[in-house]
């Protein structure tokens, strides 16, 4: 299957993003189109001191570079997921890895909640419409989107969706409403 958009199709970049752990991989594998690029690697000894495993003890890979998807929404509109890497080490990915980007999807754990601070900080920072979805995670908090709002002292318009990361359908929802808000955003401008 040729993955490259017609002339007729509107392509556009979006990042997903998140702390360690918070189901990046899981969200762009659940909704592509295609089979996902994944650069997973083995956690090992070596991450011992380096990758904070608490709350995701399971956990046996991370994200060294990037995942890679693609899905069409709706007739004429493609979207490329770009899911980034979790760890603070590989944050240097990023950059590149925005480029380009017309918004976000912050990914949060309630488990963790603290470690998606970074993204949101990234993306206010650069004026990149994102929204933030809240992954299901068994044994973790069920809160209110305007609780999340709070805790992550998010501006009223940025819209708090909770997903989980393994249902095609919810995060089909997802990205649906991040392009809305990018739409919103950019009429604002």
């Amino acid at each position: 299957m040729d993955s490259r958009p017609s002339e007729a199709e509107l392509a556009v970049k979006i990042l997903v993003a998140g702390g360690f752990g918070a189901g990046k991989t899981t969200l762009v594998g659940s909704v592509s189109e295609m089979r996902p690029l994944r650069t997973e690697e083995q956690l090992t000894e070596r991450s011992v001191g380096v990758d904070d495993v608490a709350g995701v003890e399971q956990k046996r890979t991370t994200t060294v570079a990037m995942d890679f998807g693609r899905i069409t929404l709706r007739t004429g509109l493609v979207l490329y997921l770009f899911g980034t890497p979790g760890q603070d080490r590989f944050w240097f990915m990023w950059d590149e890895l925005s480029e380009g980007a017309l918004g976000a999807v912050v990914l949060v754990d309630t488990r963790r909640l603290a470690d998606c601070f970074a993204s949101i900080d990234y993306f206010e920072r650069r004026g990149l419409p994102f929204i933030i979805a809240v992954n299901t995670f068994e044994g973790g908090k069920n809160h209110t989107p305007d609780d999340i709002r709070v805790a992550l002292d998010l501006d009223p318009d940025i819209p708090v969706i909770n997903c989980d990361a393994r249902s095609r359908e919810s995060t089909r929802q997802v990205l649906i409403t991040l392009m809305g808000h990018v739409m919103t955003a950019m009429a604002r401008r």
